[in-house]
């Protein structure tokens, strides 16, 4: 597997929607989130320390929208924010990889105003000296220590984060172990800020539950280290609202290639439902078949 790939309810509806004739619960109602952006901004880039003791660290990459400079540009370190308010994605790599190998997806999530947080878990990513495949199983906990963190950072005068996050909308999304880390954030008791969860190559071994939220699915149809029955297992096992993207014949991760066939329906419809689930965007859950949909390249299906 190779180095990229190893390792958005309308207006959030407080009532239940109804697809194929089956009652799908809605997320539970936050305060109005602000419009989603319109145009797309430069990317910033920081570095965060963060760790649950010393025995699980969890060094982390924002990638966030940047007060100046071009869409499109390469991150600058350490810039201010835009102005506004951004609700927080929280990314998780796969098996030996790193956050940085994401920074295709990530940055294009930056670009569209949402703040991306990626941690290297400790004993499944590139450089770790202890590799654990097992230690998959306490990556959840990890990812919301770093949400927590993050959050924390709106409340301190002078840090670069200091009013600019939503911290009442957050979303998850990994590939591979990192989309098993996602799925195993949805399960009974997780905070309803919690919105919507992207699984990418992956699947679940509990039970969802807790507060509503939507899921996005997204799964090369030929995948040979997570089967295409394992994620719809967990698609079909999922209470809420929700998506799937196949890709037929592709395999574990090539269509997170920028050029690769299916990128860009992949990228316009996970982007697309961030701005859903995360800002409430209308249109943009509209858009999603659209978005998903090209001929011998993608399938989608959705109740949504």
């Amino acid at each position: 597997m190779k180095r990229l790939v190893t390792g958005v309810i309308a207006l959030l509806m407080p009532v239940a929607l109804t697809a194929c004739g089956q009652a799908i619960a809605a997320p539970v109602p936050a305060p109005r989130a602000a419009a989603a952006p319109q145009q797309a901004y430069a990317v910033g880039v920081r570095t965060l320390t963060f760790g649950r003791g010393t025995a699980r660290p969890l060094p982390t990459i924002a990638w966030y929208p940047a007060a100046s400079g071009s869409a499109g540009d390469a991150p600058r370190r350490n810039v201010p924010l835009a102005d506004g308010r951004f609700p927080i994605v929280l990314y998780s790599h796969g098996l030996h990889s790193m956050p940085a190998h994401h920074a295709a997806l990530t940055t294009r999530w930056a670009a569209a105003g949402f703040v991306v947080v990626a941690p290297a878990y400790p004993y499944t990513n590139l450089r770790t000296a202890r590799f654990d495949r097992g230690d998959v199983r306490n990556q959840p906990a990890d990812a919301w220590h770093v949400i927590n963190q993050v959050r924390v950072l709106n409340d301190v005068p002078g840090d670069l984060f200091a009013g600019r996050l939503d911290t009442a909308r957050v979303a998850a999304a990994g590939h591979s172990a990192g989309g098993y880390t996602t799925a195993g954030m949805f399960t009974r008791g997780h905070s309803a800020r919690l919105r919507g969860g992207i699984v990418i190559a992956g699947g679940m071994r509990d039970t969802f539950g807790g507060p509503p939220a939507a899921m996005l699915f997204v799964h090369g149809g030929a995948d040979p280290t997570v089967k295409l029955a394992t994620a719809r297992s967990a698609y079909d096992r999922t209470p809420w609202p929700k998506g799937f993207l196949t890709l037929p014949g592709q395999r574990h991760g090539e269509y997170m290639g920028p050029g690769q066939p299916g990128f860009d329906q992949i990228m316009a419809t996970m982007t697309d439902f961030l701005r859903w689930t995360l800002y409430g965007d209308a249109t943009a859950r509209g858009r999603l078949p659209a978005d998903a949909q090209r001929p011998g390249v993608t399938r989608w299906e959705g109740r949504i």
